[in-house]
């Protein structure tokens, strides 16, 4: 394939030679005509479109004799850092030019005489390539000519611009495959339509897009609800129905319901139907009713493989709707929302006209942990003009503390202002799942103390601040209840567990804040103590002892005294990891228990 890498340097590197069975690409109309006019326009050997990216340049399109190598694109915007540059490079005589000093490929192979290329541009200042003329003589273009080049790429730039934001949407949903990024693509791109029922009357009007999801013209199907349930599937009916009717009655906030619906042709389709009762008479008796209907027959046919990605929909879908709005930022720092969906009125409990006139009135209910992130992403999305995202807590006089998630794209209007269009809607959920998730991957759940894994962590940490402070010392306690598996054998696992629980809890309470307490397993426990030494630590595990002593386990009107043997040892700067000294107090540990139990021993005595 004929190709040549760009270099950031005015030197070109090497480039394969065109062979005689090179294939040439499949190059679309617009580029292919372009060609064929520049060569007979110019009268040159050659005209060819590259495309180039951080990787190198691609032919798209070629009319004349393809030259022994293509030379690089030299107006890409990299090579004419620091340089007054107008799309535009001529070079009349390759072979005296430095910047094609280097060896073509190939070794006998030559460069073309006489190069030019005209850079593509799309219409947000993105490179995307280049026009080349390209002969085997020395040339000069003068300024009409350079003129008219100019005016060729031009028409060549919008298709290209086309295709690349094809390719790159394309990239970009390879990238997102596994995520819930993808699943948003997917519903937005997804086939939609609207619907509109006057519960009164029965009719129901359907927007083209939801008529031609089945496969119907605009100008097809009646609006009779009567008809519009004869294309329900027979098993589907009863659930659409109830649910349905839920809604009339305000049993539901809104409706919503996945079945499948017969098409033009026949066939089913599944389909998710959301919507809400927008207006009730004086006996909440519903009058109007508005939705839409989603195509979502792919997405049930890949359940096996998705299943997990159509729940993240659904939970998408159900959180519909959330607020719409648009957000301008004035030059002079004055914010305020043109536009505000009623669901302003559930995410930040406003009325669409208190948030017009100021974006104060939202700034107020933002939690004012999160207000500062909030401005500054702000900010950062106007500075920059990038996509603003933002995950962040609200404080709400009937909510309370809700988490809301707000993505918009911003654009900077005539006037110095920026205004975002995007949506806001309810994370609380999720988040309260996540912390739910980190907490289980952490704490223990039978004690609720942190678990092995995360015990070793906050270990680690203690021993490191043991290496880089010389006077830091901390001590290790390991506990272990003594006769447990007695106490198992005669009472149950049942009463073992209850043991575990009430013995960690007197463990808390011996603890300070900065205290390290963790479950190892069994009936083993832990300590790290910073900034304790050796005989604080011990007086700590016999508070520990007398504690547990004097506060018996109840268990059916008995009481059964349970008694700890203690290991004691202290954190080395030397040590290796924090296991070395847990394994030190272990041993200590276990010569309490052979030494008669309830004992606490030190580690080398």
């Amino acid at each position: 394939m004929l190709v040549c890498t760009d270099s950031d340097k005015d030197a070109v590197q090497s480039a394969a030679p065109a062979g005689g069975d090179v294939e040439l690409p499949s190059a679309d109309t617009e580029c292919q005509a372009v060609t064929r006019l520049a060569r007979a326009h110019f009268g040159v050997a050659t005209a060819v479109v590259t495309l180039s990216n951080a990787h190198g340049q691609r032919l798209k399109a070629v009319d004349g004799v393809l030259p022994d190598v293509l030379p690089p694109d030299l107006s890409g915007p990299s090579l004419q850092a620091g340089t007054a540059f107008d799309g535009m490079v001529v070079v009349p005589d390759t072979w005296i030019d430095e910047r094609f000093r280097g060896k073509a490929c190939g070794g006998a192979a030559r460069w073309p005489r006489f190069y030019t290329a005209c850079a593509l541009t799309s219409s947000d200042g993105l490179h995307l390539g280049a026009l080349c003329l390209l002969d085997d003589m020395p040339r000069a273009l003068d300024d009409a000519q350079r003129q008219f080049l100019r005016e060729l790429a031009g028409l060549i730039a919008p298709s290209l611009e086309r295709a690349h934001a094809l390719s790159t949407l394309r990239d970009r949903v390879k990238e997102l495959e596994a995520g819930a990024e993808l699943m948003t693509l997917a519903l937005a791109g997804s086939g939609t339509g609207v619907w509109d029922r006057n519960v009164v009357t029965g009719e129901i009007d359907y927007s083209p897009a939801w008529k031609a999801m089945l496969g119907y013209e605009a100008h097809e199907l009646s609006n009779r609800i009567e008809d519009a349930y004869l294309r329900l599937h027979p098993d589907d009916l009863a659930d659409v129905a109830a649910a349905m009717q839920a809604h009339f009655e305000a049993r539901t906030d809104t409706y919503a319901v996945e079945h499948r619906i017969r098409c033009k042709d026949g066939g089913y389709k599944w389909i998710c139907s959301r919507g809400k009762v927008v207006n009730r008479d004086s006996e909440a008796r519903a009058l109007r009713m508005v939705g839409t209907s989603t195509d979502i027959t792919a997405l049930r046919e890949m359940a096996a493989r998705l299943q997990q990605s159509i729940e993240l929909i659904t939970n998408l879908t159900d959180e519909v709707p959330g607020l719409v709005f648009q957000y301008r930022l004035m030059p002079d720092g004055r914010a305020f929302f043109p536009y505000a969906s009623d669901g302003i009125r559930d995410i930040y409990e406003l009325t669409p006209q208190q948030a017009t006139t100021s974006a104060e009135t939202v700034d107020a209910l933002i939690d004012a942990r999160d207000l500062a992130a909030y401005r500054q992403s702000i900010e950062e999305s106007a500075a920059s003009l990038s996509p603003w995202h933002l995950e962040y807590r609200v404080q709400l006089p009937r909510q309370g503390l809700r988490w809301r998630q707000g993505d918009a794209r911003p654009q900077l209007l005539a006037d110095g202002s920026t205004l975002w269009h995007g949506f806001i809607t309810d994370v609380t959920e999720r988040k309260h799942i996540e912390a739910e998730l980190q907490e289980s991957a952490t704490i223990d759940f039978l004690t609720q103390l942190p678990n092995r894994r995360h015990f070793m962590m906050q270990s680690e940490a203690a021993l490191s601040r043991v290496r880089r402070v010389d006077s830091c010392v901390a001590s290790v306690l390991m506990f272990d209840l003594d006769n447990f598996k007695a106490l198992n054998d005669r009472w149950g696992h049942e009463v073992g567990d209850y043991a575990l629980s009430h013995f960690a809890a007197l463990l808390r309470a011996e603890v300070r804040a900065s205290d390290i307490v963790g479950r190892l397993g069994g009936e083993e426990f832990a300590m790290v103590l910073p900034d304790t030494d050796i005989d604080a630590a011990i007086a700590l595990a016999r508070r520990v002892q007398q504690r547990t002593s004097r506060t018996p386990l109840l268990c059916r009107a008995e009481q059964i005294v349970l008694t700890v043997s203690v290991g004691v040892d202290a954190m080395r700067a030397t040590d290796v990891g924090a296991y070395q000294s847990l394994s030190r107090g272990d041993k200590a540990m276990y010569r309490a228990k052979e030494r008669g139990r309830n004992r606490i021993e030190v580690y080398g005595d």
